[in-house]
This record gives C-alpha cells, structure tokens and sequence, in this order.
C-alpha cells in the first residue's frame, strides 16, 4: 500500500523548463523513416511512436522499426505523464491484428513490440485483441521475436491469462516510479499490482518468458526509492529494466522536478546489474522499446516457447522423436 493518498498534487513551480544539453532529439535524415512512416499511413496503424511522443521516434523510424499500438489511439486512463489522449475509445477493429502482422511482414522485422492503451470499458481490458495480434504475427512471421507491453488488465488473472497463452517472448509491463509517487503519477494503477502482474504472468509459463519493466526518472523520486524499486522487481522475477528521463509532454502533464545526468543513469545501471537484473538500459532518453531488439532477452526461453507453441499446432514431433518401427520377425530370426 502507498503511503501517498489519491489526492495528492505535485507543484506545477517545480517545473525546469530549460532542458539540458544532453537532452538531444535527432530529426529524420534517413529515407527509411519516411518509408515507415508511409507504411503505417497505409495501413492505417497507430504507434505508441508518435501518440506518446517518443523522443525516438525519429530513430527509430529511420532504422525501420515501430512500436505498434493496438486497441485504438484513446486511453481510458489518465496518467499524469502520459501523452496518449483520454477519451472514450472506439470498438476494437476486427482487422487491426491483420494489419500488424502485414507491417512486420512488409517491414522484414525481426522484433516486434506490441502495445497498447488501457481499455478499462473492455471486461478483458483488451486482452482478447491482444492474444489475436500476438497470433496473426507469428502466422505472418513464425521467426519474429515477440515483445508485448501491456495495461495491468485490472489484475484479472483470466484476462492476462488469454495474454499468456499466446506466449509472447517477452513480458513487458512498467512500474513507471517509485511506490510513493505511484498514485500521483498512474491513474488508477497500483504499485503492487503491477508487481503482482509481472509474477503472476510468468508463473502463468512456468517461467518460459521474459519480463521486464520500466521507471522514469525525475519526477521527485529519492534515491533510496529508486533502490527499493529494484529490489522489488527482482522479487517478483523481472530481469530486463528500463530507465529514462521523464520528459513533459505539455503544460497539463506532471512538472519535471529535476533532469538527471547521464553519469547518474550510468551509474544506476551498474546498480541494478550488480543486484541482479541481467540486461538494463539507463540514460536520459531510453524508453520501454527502445532499442527492444539488442538485448536479446528471450534466448534462454527461447527454445522452450517455440516448442510449446509447435505443440500447440501438433507440430511438435519430428522425425527423430518417432518411435521405432518393431522388427519384422524374420529379421529377428536372420538376426540371431
């Protein structure tokens, strides 16, 4: 339980508004951000890209990846740093899982990272659409890596089941800061359930996942917190983490308290490698799907996931794994 009640209010005077030098976004100069942004133009696509306003988006974008944003571009939810509208969302289209898996066939990609808005008028939250997606890439891109980032389905083990069972490579949920600032920062989200949620989903795969989790960093969190945040994802089985500079996306949102030196991510990375999480990215401008493909999490698990989904096709025998014919009697006779 946060020790910060529900009405709890940061002062808008703590703003820096003056970014430092090493906040630096760069603008497109690759052909391959205009062919991406014409693909998701064309197939009628919304990325977390651009709806939150990701620093990235630019690079991204012009290496030719996109972060996919599934169940529409509005959010039930409002959270003081988030940039994705608030409104009642439209029906869920029928072919948008369709349309994805176009994109990552069309993009060639590797690694993809589906997203999506928190869909709490759904009595699924949206998983259903999410466990479609998740099919209709693999059908398209049977090698692709599969990352998810998803809303906390209101803790419903059912709907984060459905989630599960469509075995995403990777689990991404973030905790986004510190407990104290959680009921000022996420609207309607809770501290613990997102730990909750991160375990309970790979307990759900008997651990053939691999999760992660992201924090922002400066909205007034202290140092000890940040730790303490460590130690809690690492109880509850997370071993990829995110850290990035919160960043505002205009005047309604949450103030930035204090902008943080690469030297202070840097040197939270080695924190939280010497406590234990595997793979980190900390620095000013990392966010959840940044660079999603080069940590390469899911190679321990990754043999196991595609096992299980082979099985789950009948697939899951080959030759070698038939039994052998029994010898016909007369070469027993010949045999001996």
């Amino acid at each position: 339980m946060s020790i910060c009640g529900p009405k709890m209010k940061m002062d808008p005077t703590l703003h820096r508004e003056k970014k430092p030098d090493w906040i630096k976004v760069r603008l497109p100069n690759n052909p391959a951000f205009w062919s991406t942004k014409s693909l998701i133009t064309d197939l009628k696509l919304v990325t977390v890209c651009e709806e939150a306003q990701c620093p990235n988006r630019w690079e991204c974008w012009g290496q030719g990846t996109a972060t996919f944003m599934i169940a529409g571009d509005k959010c039930t939810r409002a959270c003081g740093f988030c940039a994705v509208k608030t409104a009642k969302p439209d029906a869920l289209e029928a072919d948008e899982p369709a349309r994805v898996a176009e994109a990552t066939r069309r993009m060639n990609l590797r690694h993809v990272v589906i997203t999506a808005v928190a869909r709490d008028d759904l009595r699924d939250g949206g998983a259903e659409h999410f466990q479609r997606t998740i099919h209709a890439v693999r059908e398209a891109n049977p090698e692709i890596i599969i990352e998810v980032l998803v809303p906390d389905f209101n803790d419903r083990d059912w709907a984060l089941q459905m989630v599960m069972d469509a075995r995403p490579h990777i689990f991404n949920h973030n905790l986004e800061t510190v407990e104290r600032l959680t009921p000022l920062v996420r609207s309607r989200a809770q501290y613990q359930r997102s730990l909750t949620v991160l375990k309970k989903a790979k307990a759900m795969v008997d651990g053939k996942v691999a999760t992660k989790s992201g924090i922002m960093l400066g909205l007034g969190e202290r140092r000890d917190e940040i730790l303490r945040a460590f130690d809690d994802l690492l109880a509850h089985d997370v071993t990829v983490l995110t850290m990035g500079q919160y960043l505002r996306p205009t005047q309604k949102h949450l103030p930035v308290v204090e902008y943080i030196t690469p030297d202070s991510f840097d040197e939270l990375k080695e924190i939280a490698l010497a406590k234990g999480f595997r793979h980190v990215a900390s620095g000013p401008l990392v966010r959840s799907s940044y660079h999603a493909a080069n940590f390469r999490p899911e190679l321990d698990v990754l043999a196991a996931i595609e096992a299980d989904v082979r099985a789950a096709k009948g697939l899951e025998l080959g030759p070698e794994h038939l039994p052998l014919p029994a010898p016909h009697a007369g070469l027993i006779q010949a045999i001996a």
